[in-house]
Parts: C-alpha cells; structure tokens; sequence
C-alpha cells in the first residue's frame, strides 16, 4: 500500500534520490518485480474493461502520451509481455504504478487515485540489457 517506487540496481543514499515527492520520506515494504521473457508489449485504454481508445506500445519508454495524440485518461490497461512502469506526469514524473504481465480493468487495480497516466517506461532486465550501450567495468 502507499506509493510506489521502482529501485534499479546502484546506490540511494537520500531517499529523495528515489522519489521525486516531499511526502515520502522511507520505505515500509519491498517486493522484487516479475520479469519475464515473452516481447515487450502493453496496450493502454482510455476505457474500462479494455474499450474506448487504444494505445499500444512495443519495447519503447514513452516520455509523454500527448505526443502520440493519447490524451492523459488511461482507464485500463493490458500488458502481454514485459514489465512496465507508468507515470503521473510527463517525463517519468509523479506518482508510479508497475504493470506486470495481465489484464488491469479498472484503474483502482493498479492502486491509482484517479485514471492518468502520462509517460511509460519499460523495466529491463540488466542481465539482458546494457544501459547506455556500455558495459560497466569495475574497478
């Protein structure tokens, strides 16, 4: 319950260096996030129960919905492969709500206060994925 953070590998020193928001200052709970290996893939509804308009997205971070002429109003959500992370605001700011693979009816089910949503990431796997086209070498 509460609001939600997704923490990639490396280091937090501040708990404002994971939350862009004044009103959450630690973390009470930790889950780790379902991957999986199917194509990246999630469609966005501006309807419940999967109607209205349809956005669908493919292994793409998207950093604003209204460039893509997809308003803010994001109902329902299906997510057929990948894991996804959506939110408030554009450029990845504001409240965040994870869509692991399944069907989300109802904008409550993502544990939203309210149907918007306006920029979309997906989480990659950094065993299968360098960041930047770069490998990390330790020192």
């Amino acid at each position: 319950m509460g609001q939600m953070f997704v923490l990639e590998k490396g280091e937090y020193p501040r708990w404002d260096s994971w939350s862009n928001s004044y009103r959450c200052e630690c973390l009470m709970s930790v889950r780790p996030v379902r991957m999986d290996s199917l194509e990246p893939t999630i469609c966005l509804f501006d309807g419940l129960n999967f109607e209205g308009r349809k956005m669908e997205v493919c292994d793409e971070d998207i950093p604003s919905l209204w460039s893509y002429g997809f308003q803010d109003h994001v109902s329902s959500v299906q997510v057929t492969g990948g894991t996804w992370v959506g939110y408030q605001y554009p450029g990845y700011r504001g409240n965040q709500y994870l869509f692991e693979n399944g069907a989300y009816k109802h904008w409550n089910e993502w544990g939203a206060p309210d149907p918007q949503i306006q920029s979309l990431r997906r989480v990659k796997d950094l065993l299968t994925h360098r960041r930047d086209g770069f490998e990390t070498a330790t020192v």
